[in-house]
């Protein structure tokens, strides 16, 4: 009972290998691809995987396997400073939004609520007419859309927090409570937060492409997995390995990073963890 309890969940298991795959792409990338993923050969357009290459070559005769290993780290580049601003800024008025309520609360809230009915493309049209399009509108829409998503999350699992009868005995010695959300509230949430920055960090890889598949996103030439799947359209009869490839490559990103957080979620959750020692 104590062996199953302890052993990772195959969600977990698989989460992680699939994210650590996209990590270490993104990484290698860096430092080394097969060929230059700008460098143009008109000569090798549009060949088929194996015949030029890992998985052929696109209507520029540039190297797919190079511009899917640039493609994720700039991919990253852009999710993860997007969500780990949504989530410091949503976490802040969350907490804040537990910690004092009443016309605190509310007014978080209601704003919570404004922000999250413009999805993130809309945000990154009226973020771009400010900025410009680019990898910093990109960034900006995607946090925009995550505040209101960690603030709801941290406002629900921190008031439960606060319910608990420690919390009722820091506030009944006088301890502030900016003070009682930092040292008690905080380390009790984080694994909660942990695991919605994985669900979240899919979600912004999945916007990204999307973004860049409209022209919002990174700007030619650097390579974008959306904007493969948008040059793909027009020679899917021709070589559909060209929108396979990235289309691809988003399913495992996005699936690698939902499966990781549902296994963080099994495995932080002390509910769940006493439900499968239960079984």
């Amino acid at each position: 009972m104590t062996n199953r309890s302890l052993r990772p969940s195959s969600a977990l298991v698989v989460g992680g290998v699939l994210t650590a795959l996209l990590i270490a792409t993104a990484l290698l990338s860096l430092v080394w691809t097969p060929e230059v993923p700008t460098r143009v050969r008109v000569a090798m357009r549009l060949k088929a995987p194996l015949e030029a290459g890992l998985l052929g070559t696109d209507h520029f005769g540039r190297d797919v396997t190079s511009l899917l290993m640039v493609g994720a780290w700039n991919s990253l580049a852009i999710a993860w400073p997007a969500v780990l601003l949504g989530a410091a800024i949503g976490t802040a008025i969350g907490s804040a939004a537990a910690a004092w309520k009443g016309i605190a609360d509310e007014i978080a809230m209601r704003v919570s609520d404004v922000v999250f009915a413009f999805p993130a493309v809309l945000s990154a049209i009226m973020i771009g007419a400010l900025v410009g399009s680019g990898p910093l509108a990109a960034i900006l829409a995607i946090a925009v859309f995550n505040v209101p998503v960690f603030a709801r999350v941290t406002r629900g699992v921190a008031l439960q927090v606060w319910t608990l009868d420690y919390i009722a005995a820091a506030r009944a010695i006088g301890k502030h409570p900016l003070r009682i959300t930092w040292e008690d509230v905080m380390p009790n949430i984080a694994g909660a937060l942990i695991v919605q920055v994985t669900i979240q960090l899919a979600l912004a890889i999945l916007t990204e492409a999307g973004l860049s598949y409209l022209g919002l996103g990174v700007r030619p030439p650097d390579p974008s997995w959306g904007r493969m799947l948008s040059d793909a359209q027009t020679y899917l009869s021709q070589a559909p390995h060209l929108a396979i490839a990235p289309g691809l490559a988003i399913a495992l990103a996005v699936l690698g990073l939902n499966l990781l957080g549902d296994g963080l979620r099994d495995a932080l959750d002390p509910t769940l963890k006493g439900r499968g020692a239960a079984a």
